[in-house]
């Protein structure tokens, strides 16, 4: 019986819940997708194949047990379908909201590779936790035994949070350190409401803090408290802190004011939207109403400028890449989104320098695609003669993140670092030159995904397990 409910790819098109007009959708940072009925979901869950070798669950970061549980989505058994989802991912609602799952689970579908078009799976793993919380199905954190010994987190984003939620369940007592006033790092500051409604990070927030994971925020380590002192007070610690220094311009005139980096423009964003005090925000300094707006970049963080530009009014919003659309590092899926609600985007086009003070104009350098460089990407190249003006009152830069010196800044020599200045973490233990400390996420791999950050984080909390099993209480060096 329950095969009859699969296998309906042949006959049923691939659907994805309703998108918001995008006229309206502007107005507002709701997120833009509607909800999947339980009859939907059912219906596009059953078009799983059940494929022998699910490259859905083999291109997964970590590893979800995709066709299981759309086939019990499939067959209206949406608690079974929760519980096993969560078993291998602390935020499934958070992952089937802002995963590109077009690069991962759904781009590998076996049935998109033979032309029926994939199965929706963020959208059924996102219907399938936000059901579960609305109905009560997802329970408080209750270890069955506490252990006496303690685990401080440097870094409350997902991969510190991830971490934190392995370490509790298991009765390890978890103390998170983090810098913002506010638990969550690039999920609640980092990624707009529009993608992400910042209730969903809150309540995940609120679990762990309800299951005896204590935060202390506004604290700054290196500063508030020193990295030897957070050692001294734990048996193990994990740095998870992610990146945010930002590669900035150096063209001719980038000091100007008028140009911010993208990381504070939507920060401040985001806090305005918990209703915050935010005084750049409300100068105008970080703040695109009524202005020229010019965003320069190719990834996500770019398209999140760009989308949040335009709903705070705008008078026009560009967005300067360096390669073409085929060959830029952001989601094809949010490109389409933005151009729907207005964004320009220009192609194969760079900075060269910036007039004016605060900044008025930018003048732009028309590019080619090259010979390919190292990566095999085609290298962008100028073409000679290739300079016009663009006009911008508020120029925000998304060129990537870069990690900070944290054996500098923390006064910790002895924490190996790479040539690239993030954290040097053994493949599979995330354990680091110094005994007891663990390190995961974009500190370690560089500027990655969300979903790196969780698997991450689960692996190091199992593993942090297995050295407090048997060892003892780490001594500050």
């Amino acid at each position: 019986m329950a095969q009859q409910r699969m296998l309906k790819f042949v006959t049923t098109a691939k659907e994805t819940p309703e998108k918001r007009d995008a006229t309206a959708r502007t107005h507002d940072f709701d997120e833009i997708y509607a909800e999947f009925a339980d009859a939907k979901a059912a219906e596009q869950a059953g078009r799983c194949s059940q494929c022998g070798v699910p490259y859905c669950h083999a291109h997964c970061p970590l590893h979800n047990n995709i066709p299981d549980w759309l086939r019990l989505t499939a067959e209206g058994r949406l608690e079974e379908a929760y519980q096993v989802s969560q078993t291998t991912n602390s935020f499934p609602e958070i992952c089937g909201r802002i995963c590109p799952q077009d690069r991962l689970c759904e781009g590998n579908c076996v049935i998109e590779n033979s032309g029926h078009g994939t199965v929706t799976i963020g959208a059924i793993e996102k219907y399938i936790t936000d059901t579960a919380w609305d109905r009560g199905w997802v329970k408080p954190i209750a270890p069955a035994v506490e252990r006496p010994e303690s685990v401080g987190i440097i870094g409350a984003g997902p991969g510190g949070l991830a971490a934190a939620d392995v370490l509790r369940r298991a009765g390890v007592q978890v103390t998170v350190y983090d810098r913002n006033d506010r638990a969550g790092g690039l999920l609640t500051y980092g990624i707009p409401g529009f993608k992400l409604e910042k209730d969903v990070v809150m309540n995940r927030v609120r679990q762990l803090e309800q299951g005896g994971v204590a935060f202390v925020l506004n604290c700054n380590v290196g500063t508030d408290i020193s990295f030897d002192a957070i050692r001294g007070k734990h048996d193990a610690v994990l740095i998870a802190t992610g990146v945010y220094k930002t590669r900035a311009l150096t063209d001719p005139g980038a000091e100007a004011k008028g140009i911010v980096r993208a990381i504070d423009y939507l920060t401040a964003s985001n806090k305005k939207s918990f209703g915050d005090d935010v005084a750049e925000f409300d100068d105008g300094t970080l703040n695109a109403t009524g202005k020229r707006v010019l965003v320069i970049g190719g990834g996500d963080t770019a398209m999140d400028c760009v989308r949040t530009a335009i709903r705070q009014g705008a008078t026009s919003v560009k967005c300067l890449y360096r390669r073409d659309r085929a060959n830029m590092p952001g989601s094809q899926r949010e490109v389409t989104n933005a151009e729907e609600e207005g964004a320009e985007f220009v192609w194969l086009a760079a900075p060269k320098a910036f007039a004016g003070n605060p900044v008025d104009s930018v003048t732009v350098q028309r590019m080619r695609l090259g010979a390919p460089d190292a990566s095999g990407r085609q290298s962008p190249e100028p073409i000679e003669g290739g300079l016009y003006e663009e006009p911008a009152d508020l120029v925000i830069t998304a060129l990537g993140f870069e990690p900070e010196d944290l054996p500098a800044l923390w006064n910790v020599s002895a924490l190996e670092t790479t040539r690239w200045g993030t954290v040097k973490a053994s493949f599979g233990t995330h354990a680091t030159s110094l005994p007891g400390v663990y390190a995961v996420g974009d500190i370690v791999r560089g500027a990655s995904l969300v979903v790196w950050a969780i698997r991450d984080g689960r692996e190091a909390g199992a593993e942090m397990v297995k050295y407090l099993d048997g060892a003892g209480r780490v001594a500050a060096e």
